[in-house]
């Protein structure tokens, strides 16, 4: 890692068993609400061969205030660590110099062989799609016994 400004704050693991360290804000700014905004951390980061850094949302900041993140840090990066803020909240969201903005995990990659095929094999899904799974566990409304008034 390199600091690329006097006073930023390097990553910092909260906790001995944390995933991520938190990355924190070099800048005061606005991520207004149903907005976005791109926030500088100060710091560069190198990542090793078959690594990245998934940048990733701290929970308290998406439980509390529906804030969300976007990007990551790849191999051979030579730029800033800057990080995309979504705002889902109804209110805008204040982002202060030194704020814990989100957390970077090191991830192996896994490169995966694509080819085109003619035919994908069936599943048990089929083409039913989102929520589909489970659904012979769940009783329809016309499958439920009503107790008969005696």
């Amino acid at each position: 890692m390199l600091v690329i400004t006097e006073d930023a704050q390097e990553p910092a693991y909260g906790t001995l068993s944390a995933a991520g360290a938190d990355i924190y804000s070099y800048e005061e700014t606005t991520v207004p609400s149903g907005g976005k905004a791109l926030i500088s951390t100060g710091i560069k980061l190198s990542v090793k061969p078959g690594h990245y850094g998934r940048i990733a949302p701290r929970s308290g900041l998406a439980v509390k205030n529906f804030i969300d993140v976007g990007a990551g840090v790849e191999v051979g990066g030579d730029e800033e660590i800057k990080v995309l803020l979504f705002n889902y909240g109804d209110t805008d969201f204040q982002v202060k110099k030194g704020d814990r903005i989100a957390q970077i995990i090191a991830e192996r990659i896994a490169n995966i062989e694509m080819k085109e095929v003619k035919h994908l094999s069936e599943t048990k899904r089929g083409t039913a799609g989102f929520g589909s799974t489970g659904i012979d566990s769940i009783t329809t409304p016309s499958e439920t016994t009503v107790p008969s008034e005696a």
